[in-house]
């Protein structure tokens, strides 16, 4: 079963997107896999302290997009084959490169001086 204990509303956007997010970064960190069952709408909304609406529009997108199932009177599940994952990790990453992309330019950092930042995160020289 998935757990929300550590996930936190309150970040850029509306919640709906926010669980959405959590359950996809989840799948790429392989903390939630194949197969494994979500709690009901009910219960997120409880969890979280949200409106089951929010939780309903979430799950439907996640369905629209083919990551989860929900069958009539059973748990819904995570669907994630090995090519729906791997196209999740790009989607996320690209999502996550775009963001520090466009703050590097902001600070009037150029593309030479931001890869050579990178490099020294990345080679574990910079704290």
């Amino acid at each position: 079963m998935i757990s929300f204990d550590d996930f936190k509303a309150g970040g850029d956007g509306p919640v709906y997107l926010q669980i959405i997010d959590y359950i996809k970064r989840g799948a790429v960190a392989g903390t939630i896999l194949d197969g494994d069952e979500l709690p009901s709408r009910r219960v997120v909304s409880a969890l979280l302290g949200i409106n089951p609406n929010t939780v309903q529009k979430a799950f439907a997108i996640l369905e629209e997009e083919g990551l989860m199932e929900s069958r009539t009177g059973a748990r819904s599940c995570m669907t994630l084959s090995p090519q729906k994952l791997e196209d999740l990790r790009i989607q996320l990453l690209s999502k996550d490169i775009r963001g520090i992309t466009e703050s590097l330019k902001a600070a009037g950092i150029g593309k030479d001086e931001a890869l050579a930042l990178i490099s020294r995160y990345w080679d574990g020289t910079q704290e």
